[in-house]
């Protein structure tokens, strides 16, 4: 292992509704993380194709119009776009986390918000789909499971991820902090907003971020999706118009933040040290000697899940419910 290691938040615009213009566009993102020493990079939550911005809307025609385009548009772990960011972290020698919309491949129906992980060896290393869409978000993506919900060895560190909402939830982030995770992925929209007030629900990705930092003694890229108007295209403007503005953040395993991206696209860029991790977590480790495992026993049921259907007899393509639970 070495000690130093540099990591990346990527801000910048995916093509809405266009995944492969999008693979493209992360491929060259990832090429230029890569030139500038990085050695992980994080895009923001459902990058790819793009935060599904209009399900916080009336639901009107033109709602179930651009959830059929969307879910066109997710991908498979299987497909060219994801086989395409395998091969680029091969090429360029980067280690990705990147948010994008992935289709179950069994009922082709349904979109997951996933953190897809993928290593320089050129292999996806990780899938964590959002265990609960917040709010509005279910009616465009489904629930997720506790089959991703671990941490990876990696040489330069331990690192995670998960989405927005998650790291409000307090038991996804225990989980990884107890598995030791010491470079994690936060993906978000991508707004940090000031409230109004009366005002209750609000991505809030700075403080929770920095939250996870302190709480899990790790260093916290805060990938921030961006989305301004001019981004949307003209058919799907009536259905809203507000930004997500970025506000990417790397944040240390104290829960200061170390670097801030400005407006429109960029690659921030921090150095991170092992040193430091070992140092916060010998100050605390929530799921060490600072915890009290006589008194909270938490079980994670990690299995995934897969469909209660399942064709018994091809020839008459009979259907049961798997009662095996």
């Amino acid at each position: 292992m070495t000690d130093k290691f540099k990591m990346a938040a990527i801000q910048a615009a995916p093509v809405l509704f266009d995944k492969r213009a999008s693979t493209d566009k992360a491929i060259t993102l990832i090429a230029e993380a890569s030139k500038r020493g990085a050695e992980i990079a994080a895009f923001g939550e459902c990058w790819l194709p793009g935060y599904p911005f209009w399900v916080d809307g009336p639901v009107v025609d033109l709602t179930w119009e651009a959830s059929a385009v969307f879910l066109e548009n997710s991908v498979c772990l299987d497909g060219p776009e994801v086989s395409a960011l395998c091969a680029a972290a091969k090429d360029y020698e980067i280690d990705i986390t990147i948010g994008v919309a992935e289709k179950d491949p069994f009922t082709q129906g349904t979109a997951y918000c996933t953190a897809l992980t993928i290593g320089r060896e050129g292999k996806v290393l990780n899938r964590h789909r959002k265990l609960k869409p917040t709010h509005a978000e279910r009616i465009i993506w489904g629930d997720g499971d506790a089959s991703g919900l671990r941490v990876i060895d990696r040489d330069y560190g331990r690192t995670s991820a998960l989405n927005c909402w998650e790291h409000q939830m307090m038991l996804p982030g225990y989980a990884l902090a107890a598995q030791g995770t010491q470079i994690h992925s936060a993906l978000w929209p991508g707004w940090e907003k000031t409230p109004r007030e009366g005002e209750y629900c609000w991505a809030r990705q700075h403080l929770l971020s920095r939250a996870f930092a302190s709480q899990s003694a790790s260093y916290v890229i805060c990938a921030a999706g961006l989305r301004l108007k001019e981004h949307i295209p003209d058919r799907w403007k009536p259905l809203g118009e507000w930004e997500h503005s970025g506000a990417s953040a790397i944040i240390d395993p104290r829960g200061e933040i170390i670097a801030q991206a400005g407006e429109g696209e960029e690659i921030l860029i921090a150095e991170g040290s092992l040193e430091i991790v070992r140092a916060a977590k010998s100050a605390c480790d929530i799921a060490g000697h600072y915890s009290r495992p006589d008194i909270f026993d938490i079980r994670i049921n990690i299995a995934e899940t897969k469909p209660r259907v399942e064709f018994n007899n091809p020839a008459d393509a009979t259907l049961y419910a798997d009662e095996e639970e």
